[in-house]
């Protein structure tokens, strides 16, 4: 199995339960693994036998422009585009961490973790 990896991708976003946050906006930072089987000879070099990483940062691009209440909303969808642009993969985990949460007190980010296939 290759797995391939997007580590610290920002965005600044406006995903939260509270109308403020949906309105203030906030940032975050999210980290994609993919997992996969080659589907052919990778010494061919040829980027569609592979997962294009550039790809994957694309669909987190457009998940994260979609204002939502939850992040794990956010983390399903950006798993389900994965899934529907890359049938072969067999493992995918998305980590969205949201920076400085209007929380009573100082806390770095709170974060979802979302895998594929769901653990039984």
């Amino acid at each position: 199995m290759i797995n391939i990896a997007l580590q610290g991708a920002e965005f600044f976003a406006y995903h939260g339960f509270y109308p403020e946050e949906q309105k203030l906006g906030c940032r975050f930072v999210v980290d994609i693994e993919v997992g996969f089987i080659p589907q052919t000879d990778l010494n061919d070099d040829n980027l569609d036998n592979t997962v294009d990483y550039e790809k994957i940062y694309i669909i987190a691009c457009e998940e994260m422009k979609h204002p939502r209440k939850l992040i794990e909303t956010v983390g399903q969808s950006i798993t389900d585009e994965i899934r529907d642009k890359y049938p072969f993969v067999k493992t995918i985990q998305v980590t969205i961490k949201k920076i400085n949460p209007p929380l009573a007190g100082k806390v770095a980010h709170s974060s979802v973790i979302i895998n594929y296939p769901l653990a039984k």
